[in-house]
């Protein structure tokens, strides 16, 4: 290569003769270099030509100069007879830039000395792999380290670019095993050679031997350092759901999700990322098995140390929503420090039979200390207790007597419910509907929606209970009932229902009395069932009315037996009559036929006498 050099310095100046045919090169380039070297005579510069030619071989690799950039090649003078060419392409970049520049070197090799159509053909891009493999080959017997582009993956692998294509096994990309290789795609690295075959073109690279190596290193240094209560820093290495392993320098701890912060963690990736680098405390550390225990929260005082001062019992506190469960929610009043919201103590008004009606996840909200006990690091927290309860003024808004218009917001068997004020609404009793008609349910006269009135019957402050009234809106028409059906009173109704034990009669809308068993007649009837229909008109006596039960007692039995005695008493005024009659006549008949046979008193007849008098 020294004799090439000085070659190609001796013929530098005669580089533009040099391209002129070959069968002239020999005789007339050497004549204007003798000219120009004071230090050889023609006969040894032309010696010197002519070993030029010998001693670039194909297949060798020689530096030259560019003396020329061509469309479609580059002319290169590496002090051959003549000027070899190099596709353009050889020197064209990714962004398709041609990088040749005229007066620039380049190491070349020498492909053919010449092709059929006498030029010499060199290549930039291979005489850069000879190079290459010989680096590697030099790097490999050094036990040295060479540097390389990770590149794509291969099967069992990773492909990189050392100059030429390596491979590196998928166990020797890391210390640990790497889950996300595309990640490492276009890194640059440091390599370790762990064997190559140029004549098969196999290297296989390792990066996990060099940080093995350099781990040890490290972790020597730490270990001198290592103790429990020491705070060191650390680089974040691995994640998982129970913590994250964090690198002190050549030896993992395991910093635990629960030593994370005095507050909860959802998980260990909500805080930390791969490479973060971090503060922790040593908490524990086994020599012999080389296991550290690492805590983060140790590094700040634990919130509940100061809790009870700092939340007293009747404090307005503000927090986040961190959790709902069946009884209530969770609430983070600070870093470490959560309250409990349990679901009666949400509204003063609501029902709640989940949180998630009234709060979520995330949500901000207001709230009042009810209790506290820091030594089981437990607050009891109210949403209601922020805004006053509307019970507490219910009764002076709406005093019993009260005239109140609302609408039905539901409807059940007992009753109706009406909404009175925010959050508050007031039962209508089904006994409370109507003074006189039988209702089976509300829904038979009412639909929810509907706006009705009603009366303050009574409000229990202690079981927030409202009660309501709206047949009290009128007269209870009951209190008339004992003057308008008097015992004795013949009526008039309508059976409405038949039973075993009697009949009901309707004697005007809403009011009914009851035939019994024993009062239908004075025949002994086992039930009336089958004697009478539903629609027949009947007539009874009133026996009895009971006003607070809204009883009135029927009977047909004692209007036969009126009807019979009336009868008897007609019969017998009837024959008296006859009878007083018969007498009148038989006694006139008598005090004629007296007058007749009696003897004329002081001269008179006795008619006559009776006639004066």
């Amino acid at each position: 290569m020294a004799e090439n050099d000085l070659t190609k310095d001796q013929t530098q100046d005669q580089a533009p003769q040099a391209s002129a045919p070959a069968a002239s090169a020999p005789q007339e380039a050497p004549a204007p270099k003798a000219k120009s070297e004071e230090d050889l005579t023609p006969e040894e510069l032309e010696k010197a030509y002519e070993h030029s030619f010998r001693t670039i071989q194909e297949g060798e690799v020689a530096k030259g100069t560019i003396v020329a950039v061509e469309n479609d090649y580059v002319v290169v003078d590496i002090g051959y007879k003549s000027e070899g060419q190099i596709n353009i392409n050889e020197f064209r970049d990714q962004d398709g830039h041609i990088s040749a520049k005229v007066g620039q070197q380049v190491d070349v090799l020498l492909e053919r000395a010449e092709d059929e159509d006498g030029t010499i053909i060199l290549s930039k891009d291979k005489a850069a792999k000879i190079k290459v493999w010989d680096e590697i080959s030099r790097v490999y017997n050094d036990d040295g380290v060479i540097q390389g582009t990770i590149v794509g993956r291969v099967k069992g692998g990773m492909s990189v670019d050392i100059g030429v294509n390596a491979f590196l096994p998928g166990s020797q990309v890391d210390l640990r095993p790497v889950r996300n290789l595309d990640a490492l795609i276009g890194q640059n690295f440091d390599f370790k050679i762990l064997k190559f075959n140029k004549k098969r073109s196999n290297i296989v690279l390792s990066r996990r031997v060099l940080l093995e190596s350099e781990r040890e290193e490290k972790k020597r240094d730490t270990l001198q350092v290592l103790e429990e209560g020491r705070v060191m820093s650390g680089v974040v290495k691995n994640i998982t759901d129970y913590g994250v392993f964090v690198d002190l320098g050549g030896i993992d701890g395991l910093l635990h999700i629960t030593d994370m912060s005095w507050g909860r963690v959802g998980h260990p990736s909500e805080m930390f990322a791969i490479g973060d680098e971090i503060q922790v405390k040593v908490l524990n550390f086994d020599r012999e098995r080389e296991r550290v225990s690492l805590g983060l929260k140790q590094l700040k005082e634990d919130p509940w140390s100061h809790a009870a001062e700092k939340y007293p019992v009747g404090t307005r506190v503000s927090g986040r929503v961190v959790s709902l469960a069946d009884y209530g929610a969770f609430v983070e009043v600070e870093e470490g420090i959560e309250g409990l919201i349990h679901v009666s103590e949400m509204s003063w008004t609501r029902k709640v039979r989940h949180p998630s009606k009234i709060v979520s996840v995330g949500d901000t909200i207001e709230a009042v200390v009810l209790s506290i006990n820091p030594e089981q690091k437990r607050i009891s927290l109210g949403m209601k207790q922020v805004e006053p309860n509307p019970w507490d003024v219910i009764a002076e808004k709406y005093p019993v007597g009260t005239t109140i218009e609302g609408r039905i917001k539901n409807i059940t068997d007992f009753g109706l419910f009406i909404g009175i004020d925010e959050g508050i609404d007031g039962l209508v009793h089904i006994s409370d509907v109507s003074w006189t008609k039988r209702i089976k349910h509300p829904g038979e006269l009412y639909k929810k929606g509907d706006e009705v009135q009603a009366i303050v019957l009574n409000i229990d402050r202690e079981n927030e209970r409202f009660s309501l009234g709206i047949k009290q809106l009128e007269g209870d028409p009951w209190e008339e009932i004992p003057y308008k059906y008097r015992v004795g009173t013949r009526v008039k109704g309508v059976v409405t229902n038949v039973t075993d034990f009697g009949l009901f009669v309707e004697l005007e809308e809403g009011v009914e009395g009851l035939v019994h068993v024993s009062e239908i007649a004075d025949d002994k009837i086992k039930t009336p069932v089958g004697m009478f229909n539903v629609g027949d008109v009947i007539e009874a006596k009133v026996v009895s009315v009971n006003r607070r039960e809204r009883k009135i007692g029927l009977s047909m039995r004692r209007l036969d037996e009126e009807a019979e005695r009336q009868v008897y008493s007609e019969y017998v005024n009837s024959t008296q009559a006859a009878t007083s009659n018969l007498g009148a006549l038989l006694k006139e008949g008598l005090a004629q036929k007296e007058a007749e046979v009696t003897p004329e008193a002081d001269g008179k007849p006795q008619d006559e006498e009776a006639s004066e008098e």
